[in-house]
């Protein structure tokens, strides 16, 4: 019976919280630090699933802010996982996938506001082209203390390729981006969320220093 309450109390919650536009932790007894991943920033004039508007963005980060949460950046997750230290309670992440020019436009300036880091996984084919970041705009948000990590070449869903094309995308996105960011990239993230043991060692072998899915 308590286990089907609880069951029921976690439902309503997730749909109070999608009704109301904003975003639920659930703390268990062994804390996980959680990665709150967006895709789009943008005003649109229909419901997307990957884009949230820059006003609702801003209420997440002032909810962090006023709550006492500390933003820490995704490589710092990593280190502490590989190290075994405890995971500290009210630690978040934020990660933002494809590296849409709008991470630019409207989170950048949200971050920089509140002093929150962020990681934003790009796919380097795809940078510089109508609707992307570019190269100087990478740039400015890294000096600023941001984290530019790999999400292929050409945002590929690894699962679909080949042994020898999964490792272009892979090795391939991080050649480029450090050949033009002039720095290395140690995180990656996996297009749709997809990969394998066989994908993962290839991450390994690629010199990343971590991945998410």
């Amino acid at each position: 019976m308590l286990r089907t309450l609880r069951q029921i109390f976690i439902v309503v919650c997730v749909l109070l919280t999608i009704a109301t536009g904003g975003f639920l932790f659930w703390l268990s007894g062994r804390y996980t630090i959680p990665i709150m991943m967006y895709h789009s920033v943008d005003y649109t004039d229909t419901i997307k699933s990957n884009t949230v508007s820059p006003d609702n963005f801003e209420r997440h980060m002032s909810y962090l802010k006023l709550r006492g949460f500390k933003v820490i950046s995704f490589g710092e997750l990593v280190r502490m996982i590989s190290s075994g230290e405890p995971l500290p309670k009210k630690n978040v992440v934020i990660t933002f996938d494809d590296g849409y020019v709008d991470n630019y436009t409207h989170a950048f300036t949200i971050l920089k506001k509140y002093g929150f880091p962020a990681s934003i996984f790009v796919s380097s084919d795809l940078m510089g082209q109508d609707g992307y970041l570019n190269w100087d705009q990478m740039r400015e948000m890294i000096t600023a203390g941001m984290t530019i990590g790999s999400h292929t070449r050409r945002h590929a869903y690894l699962p679909d390729l080949s042994r020898e094309e999964q490792r272009e995308e892979i090795l391939g996105s991080k050649k480029e981006l450090e050949e033009h960011l002039g720095l290395r990239i140690d995180y990656f993230a996996y297009p749709g969320g997809g990969f394998s043991e066989p994908i993962k060692q290839i991450i390994k072998e690629a010199g990343y220093k971590g991945a998410a899915a």
